[in-house]
């Protein structure tokens, strides 16, 4: 098969306009129309010219032949090989057909395979969102609701976003940044494919009283200097509700006294511990008896918290 330039067969540049190529075809048509022209070759220039055009003007024919590249007209050319998969398996012989036909073939072969690939089932698109989770609701399970904003196609196929509500289960001992998969809640499939999927991702929230370190909480423990020092039975807050610590004798700032199994469960059940850190706090405002009481005990104790070791020269 030799190769023909249509583009140098119509006199046109290869980015020319579909209205350029159009003004060029009909100029060459009545030149070398049979009935017009006195030239000898006219009927062979003008059956080129045709088949020129009826490529060109058509995207998918020009498109496929822009694909060969360039080569010289009247070189000897095969076509590549994925032009070849169209038509039959291994080397095809293209000896007896003209780059038009051929043209013509690979294009309906091309609109073909669209088709049939817009004919297939598509999934749809798999989304992700993230839930804000309460320390609580990790602890003990909740349900919530979820409503996020989708894109549908309307009745004339255009996209839009349409806000959407599902009830989310919690699961106890949810973690922090852990997926939940709601099944088919995602985009839409076509012809037939399956919904995509909806992921949900957990995000546990800052609390006003406890501070989570993976399965351990933290908390802040205001102590009364008496009871550091005598040592007392206290009520600590928890998830689970209030419970009593027993603060030891002599018990100083930043001590963190630990309470076995009162953190946040993990998938089976197990518990992280809870740790109160204890704080000294002392009145604002002193009655006469409290101040007095100070005073009495600043005159007899000895304790010095203040015994840093002598400065060595």
């Amino acid at each position: 098969m030799k190769y023909i330039d249509y583009y140098d067969v119509l006199g046109v540049p290869r980015d020319a306009s579909q209205e350029d190529i159009k003004k060029a075809y009909r100029k060459l048509a009545h030149q070398y129309h049979p009935d017009v022209s006195k030239d000898p070759d006219a009927e062979r220039k003008f059956k080129e010219v045709a088949e020129a055009y009826a490529t060109l003007k058509d995207p998918e024919k020009r498109a496929a032949f822009d694909n060969l590249g360039r080569h010289p007209s009247g070189e000897e050319f095969v076509p590549p090989h994925q032009w070849q998969q169209h038509f039959q398996e291994g080397s095809a012989d293209f000896s007896d057909v003209d780059l038009a036909d051929l043209l013509a073939a690979f294009a309906a072969a091309q609109r073909a395979d669209r088709q049939e690939r817009s004919r297939m089932a598509v999934n749809g698109q798999d989304f992700e969102t993230s839930m804000p989770v309460t320390l609580e609701q990790a602890y003990s399970g909740a349900e919530a609701d979820l409503t996020i904003s989708v894109l549908e196609e309307d009745e004339r196929g255009m996209p839009r976003r349409v806000p959407k509500t599902y009830r989310i289960r919690i699961p106890k001992g949810v973690s922090d940044g852990q997926r939940l998969r709601l099944p088919q809640k995602g985009g839409p499939g076509f012809n037939g494919g399956r919904p995509g999927d909806l992921y949900v991702r957990m995000q546990l929230q800052p609390h006003p009283i406890f501070r989570a370190s993976n399965r351990d909480l933290y908390i802040d423990l205001p102590l009364a200097p008496w009871e550091a020092a005598l040592g007392a039975t206290v009520e600590v807050p928890t998830l689970g509700g209030l419970v009593e610590l027993r603060i030891p004798e002599g018990t100083v700032a930043g001590r963190k006294l630990r309470l076995s199994g009162r953190g946040l469960p993990d998938a089976s059940g197990k518990h992280g511990d809870l740790y109160a850190i204890a704080k000294i706090d002392i009145p604002s405002k002193l009655s006469a008896r409290e101040r007095e009481l100070f005073q009495q005990l600043a005159a007899e104790s000895r304790f010095n918290p203040r015994s840093f070791p002598e400065a060595r020269s």
